[in-house]
């Protein structure tokens, strides 16, 4: 396999993790209420939950769904009713960094399971994996695989760092429900527009 191929394997996984989406939004909010150290569990939850989702994709998830369309529309479902009850969370919030309670970070396992629950890393596991594993074999999933965990922990990282750069900024109740509500609203739009393209 030539550089190009790694370097077009690692700007698709880059394009795809570093962008806006609900992990990302989690990241980001996580970092600013809790910091960073303590938001690397979700981090490395979220990686591993995606890595396995595209793995999985890999070795014949992806084929399974083409042959049962249910599947697809119940994912795409559960998907959309995740991103609206985010949506509606980062609404509600009354903005208060520290309110007295006792609040714990998103955990491993939470991170692993919103991918899973994630649109945008479905899309971005099936289309990756037919566009740069599925011809090489098995060697390739598992390369590709491994690349794109790498982007993915390194991407979702950055914005919970930028989410605990944040935080001095945003130490204030109506900055920072402001700052939720426009983070809803982006939420609220990707939910849309999947439940009106499926």
């Amino acid at each position: 396999m030539s550089l190009a191929h790694y370097l077009s394997m690692g700007s698709f996984a880059l394009a795809a993790s570093i962008s806006p989406g609900p992990v990302n939004i989690v990241a980001l909010t996580t970092g600013l209420r809790h910091g960073f150290r303590a938001s690397m569990g979700h981090v490395t939850g979220a990686t591993v939950g995606f890595t396995a989702l595209l793995l999985l994709s890999g070795l014949g998830l992806a084929e399974l769904l083409l042959q049962w369309p249910g599947a697809t529309r119940i994912i795409g479902a559960a998907g959309v009713a995740f991103l609206v009850y985010l949506a509606w969370k980062l609404w509600r919030d009354d903005g208060r960094i520290s309110d007295g309670k006792v609040r714990r970070p998103p955990s491993l396992l939470s991170g692993a399971a919103q991918q899973w629950l994630n649109p945008k890393a479905w899309i971005a596991a099936i289309a990756g994996m037919g566009a740069f594993g599925m011809d090489g074999g098995t060697a390739r999933i598992w390369l590709f695989s491994a690349l794109y965990f790498v982007v993915c922990y390194a991407s979702i990282a950055a914005w919970a760092y930028a989410g605990a750069r944040l935080r001095h900024y945003l130490d204030d109740a109506g900055r920072m429900r402001a700052f939720n509500r426009a983070m809803a609203a982006l939420v609220a739009l990707s939910a849309l527009y999947l439940a009106f393209e499926s």
